[in-house]
């Protein structure tokens, strides 16, 4: 599968801006990749403006991103501050070229910047499949947070077979904390033997913070395979191959002996 990393600046609070923006950074991939990964809330922002910049589940951004879907022909993934029952979500979106898509709401939500006050916490992972993959997307904060990430085994006919092939960060994560961005990306790709990809802002906010990005795709033994730093602005395709993972596993199967446990969070 071909995999392609989106690490660019965003207009604060500004959702036309944004959209046409990634718009025209993506017309380089038309049938050159098979998965599009945005950052999180790449419309605004990290905002905590909820109410001003909320969009519905029929809103422009979910019918922009369908758009960019089946023009690409290709999945589509990244956050976007959403307004659903009177309640606001930091929600995922993956979205499909035929227009089916699932959602995940971010599940830790950052205190530090009140992020909790504004927003309503997701109670549920998201395991998507495409292209034979079984993905997990999640959002920023959730990186710090290894059980919610936490790969687990199913019993098939054939053995003991992961939850998921590749976890996705979708992020704003200040480079002030850059160096732990960089160290839970592989360490979330080595303790899951799992492809991990991460995709970062660049640049400044609108609350001052500054973003050098460092978005990146690490295979399944911690290696990065791709990584944009600096504060770039860039895109990178990868082709990442499944039958290499599923070797490294039976050659290293970790995961068999991990411990079990239940999530209650």
């Amino acid at each position: 599968m071909r995999i392609s990393i989106i690490q660019s600046s965003l207009y604060w609070e500004n959702p036309d801006a944004n959209r046409a923006m990634f718009a025209e950074k993506l017309l380089s991939l038309r049938g050159n990749t098979d998965l599009v990964v945005l950052p999180e809330m790449f419309s605004t922002g990290f905002s905590m403006n909820a109410e001003a910049l909320a969009e519905p589940m029929n809103g422009p951004t979910m019918d922009w991103l369908r758009d960019i879907s089946q023009d690409l022909n290709a999945a589509i993934t990244g956050s976007f501050i959403c307004v659903e029952a009177g309640q606001y979500f930091n929600r995922l979106i993956f979205m499909r070229p035929d227009g089916h898509f699932d959602v995940y709401d971010k599940k830790h939500l950052f205190s530090l910047t009140k992020e909790n006050e504004h927003y309503v916490a997701g109670k549920k992972r998201l395991i998507v499949e495409w292209l034979g993959w079984r993905i997990c997307p999640l959002i920023c904060y959730d990186l710090r947070f290894p059980a919610w990430s936490r790969n687990t085994l199913g019993t098939f006919v054939n053995g003991f077979t992961p939850f998921y092939d590749m976890l996705i960060y979708v992020a704003n994560w200040p480079n002030r904390r850059a160096h732990h961005w960089r160290t839970f990306l592989m360490a979330r790709a080595i303790e899951n033997q799992s492809f991990v990809v991460g995709v970062n802002i660049a640049g400044a906010d609108g609350n001052g913070f500054e973003y050098t990005g460092d978005s990146a795709i690490i295979d399944y033994s911690g290696q990065p395979l791709a990584q944009i730093p600096d504060g770039r602005e860039d895109i990178i395709t990868v082709e990442v191959s499944r039958e290499d993972l599923n070797a490294y596993r039976v050659q290293l199967p970790f995961l068999v002996d991990a411990d079990v446990f239940e999530f209650r969070g």
